[in-house]
This record gives C-alpha cells, sequence and structure tokens, in this order.
C-alpha cells in the first residue's frame, strides 16, 4: 500500500522506494527513498529523505502514537505483537520521510535525484505534526493490514 502524492501537489506522482536503512557513518539518522515523477518530465528521480532518530521519537510522542494505535493492536495474538511493534517503527518511519517529501514538494523540485538532509524541513515537519498525525496511523494500519481499505491519501 503507499498513499497517493499530497492533493496539494497533483503534479507529481509520488512511489516509495525502500526503506528506512540507517545512513552510513550517521548512526542516528535513518533514509527512505522514493521515486517522483512530475507530469511534465520524460522521466522520474528518486529523493532520498533522511531523518534522525531524534526527530522521529519526538514526532512520535506528539503525535501520541503508540495511544493512537493501542486499540487496533489489542486484537493481536499476544504472541505476534512483537512483531507488529517491529514493523511499526519502518512504516512510522516511511510514512514520516512521505510527509517531509511531500512538504519539499509544495515547494518544488528540480528533476534530478536528490537527498533531503535530516536537517532539513525539520520546523516545518514539527508545526505540521498534529495535521499528519492521521495521515501516519492510517498509513501504518494499512500496511499491517489492520485498516480498513479508507484510507487518507496523503498527509
Amino acid at each position: 500500500m503507499g498513499p497517493e502524492s499530497n492533493r496539494d501537489v497533483p503534479s507529481y506522482r509520488v512511489t516509495f522506494f525502500f526503506g528506512p536503512e540507517p545512513v552510513e557513518g550517521q548512526p542516528n539518522v535513518l533514509v527512505c527513498v522514493f521515486n517522483v515523477k512530475k507530469r511534465s518530465w520524460k522521466a522520474g528521480i528518486q529523493v532520498s529523505v533522511e531523518m534522525s532518530t531524534g526527530q522521529l521519537a519526538v514526532l512520535r510522542q506528539k503525535m501520541r502514537l503508540a495511544d493512537r494505535l493501542a486499540s487496533s493492536l489489542t486484537t493481536l495474538d499476544p504472541h505476534e505483537l512483537s512483531h507488529y511493534q517491529e514493523r511499526i517503527a519502518d512504516f512510522f518511519a516511511q510514512a514520516v520521510c512521505w510527509c517531509k517529501l511531500d512538504l519539499k514538494l509544495q515547494a518544488g523540485l528540480a528533476q534530478e535525484n536528490q537527498r533531503i538532509q535530516a536537517d532539513e524541513w525539520t520546523i516545518e515537519l514539527d508545526q505540521d505534526a498534529s495535521k499528519r498525525a492521521d495521515y501516519v496511523v492510517a498509513y501504518i494500519l494499512g500496511e499491517l493490514d489492520l485498516a480498513p481499505d479508507q484510507l487518507p491519501s496523503s498527509c
């Protein structure tokens, strides 16, 4: 499952490629990679989106992620719970990286492979955390097959 690009940036088609992966030489930074194609471009590009583990932890608290997921997780077999919780961390990082990418898309994107550094868009992402929480939770539940098919399409 992958959400479509933000409604505010309909000229882009975004596909999740892979991640989160640790960034070499930066033990507290993860990266997710997305394929991005704009309608007017002949070919798409790859955008690597970095997130610090510290910012992920702050956003997890701001969004009250554990509280929001608790009721959905009570339906799981207790023996499978730890497996789901491990996957939640990855899906959370993917969703937050997608939100950060959407901020960049709204500002405009050159047609070249690029990296959004961990220290870019942090303030904007922190400020929008409450608005993005429903999307992030829906993304996680959708990836875990714990949510109905009716998911928000973007951040």
